[in-house]
């Protein structure tokens, strides 16, 4: 089932018998070791460490034309790319409609632009923000909607942008999860004004660190990519910017993982529809729309109550193996925000909802050993 993460380029002195073995919810893939240093003895030879090198970027060239994309900026990570989205469009207080149920970054990025986000529970069959719900949230305050493609499953992008179009609002989209995610044909990546990406280690591709922004308009385009390198060029200084630029090293590692893409991806896949035989009827699992074709970033599973997620975990942790709870607390509840929002949706599925392992290489044994301590657990 596996691809072998050393591909034959490394020794590898561990035992094949992994009794003692941690197996975590993810596991970072890692390229052929002579693929990468091929690429930093280019950065030696030329010298060029940062500031838009030449591996940034031929890195940024495949990504647009593997996403089919244009106005593609790879910069440090997924957060500052939320808050160059914001910067860049122009975005400066006000309110932002948003989910309550992703990672604490997006939040984050919307109090660190000085805006107030306005939540919007999501919807009980793929856990995204509820479009049918928007409407009511918006206020002459309001400057944006900011959704998130939870776990790579697909807002109802027609309908946020029908509203957003009504009301003259902007939409950026956290896209961290939706890497390599396609709606009807087309990538996730290419919706709204704006979509983020995160391409930290954790994401099926990643770079170590990085992110990216992927915008709509030109001008837009021309104004982050100022933003991202301090708001000047050269001598001429335009406006407030922010160090966004990304590194030659991390680079190499993007380009050193881009050929092993759908690699990845198949093998993810495989991984997920084996859960899904073993687990099928068990748990509930995310409802995929149909033009969707995933992108396998993730495998959520929601239990009947926290009490039955919590018994699970212990007996996993007994044995080694470490999901995670994604997204725990639901946003809307984090303590140092000035106004609670009540969002009963997302309060109860954070309570309920974990990720279970899946990486390139997790053998077909752990995956039985896992789905086995659930039912028995259950």
């Amino acid at each position: 089932m596996s691809l072998k993460q050393d591909l034959n380029t490394t020794k590898c002195t561990a035992s094949t018998e992994m009794p003692e073995e941690k197996i975590f919810v993810t596991k970072s893939f890692l390229p052929p070791l002579s693929v990468y240093c091929k690429l930093i003895e280019q950065i030696y030879q030329n010298g060029q460490l940062t500031n838009q090198g030449p591996l940034l970027k031929q890195l940024e060239t495949n990504l647009s034309n593997f996403l089919e994309v244009k106005n593609f900026h790879y910069v440090t990570n997924g957060t500052i790319a939320l808050q160059l989205a914001l910067k860049a469009l122009n975005i400066e207080e006000g309110e932002i409609i948003t989910t309550p149920f992703s990672y604490v970054a997006t939040t984050g990025s919307i109090l660190w632009e000085r805006c107030k986000p306005v939540f919007v529970d999501i919807e009980t069959e793929n856990f995204t923000i509820d479009a049918n719900k928007i409407e009511e949230k918006i206020t002459p305050k309001t400057r944006a909607i900011l959704p998130v493609h939870v776990f790579g499953y697909a807002c109802d992008v027609e309908r946020i942008q029908e509203i957003a179009d009504k009301y003259h609002l902007k939409v950026i989209y956290d896209a961290a999860h939706a890497f390599g995610a396609l709606y009807k044909g087309k990538s996730l990546l290419s919706f709204g004004d704006i979509s983020t990406c995160s391409f930290h280690a954790t994401k099926l591709f990643h770079t170590i660190e990085g992110g990216a922004c992927i915008v709509k308009s030109d001008e837009v385009s021309k104004r982050l990519d100022l933003i991202k390198r301090f708001g000047h060029n050269g001598n001429e200084h335009y406006c407030t910017g922010i160090n966004a630029k990304q590194s030659e090293f991390n680079a190499a590692m993007g380009l050193a993982n881009f050929s092993y893409i759908n690699t990845i991806i198949k093998e993810r896949q495989a991984v997920s529809e084996l859960y899904d035989s073993l687990l099928s009827g068990i748990l509930q699992r995310p409802k995929k729309q149909k033009e969707l074709s995933c992108n396998y970033a993730y495998y959520p599973v929601v239990f009947e109550s926290e009490k039955q997620l919590l018994n699970v975990f212990d007996e996993l942790n007994k044995n080694n193996i470490f999901p995670r709870r994604y997204f725990y607390p639901s946003l809307n509840n984090l303590p140092y925000l000035k106004e609670h929002i009540s969002c009963p949706v997302s309060e109860d599925i954070s309570l309920r909802i974990a990720c279970l392992p899946l990486f390139v290489g997790l053998e077909e044994r752990i995956v039985q050993k896992i789905c086995t301590i659930i039912k028995e657990s259950l």
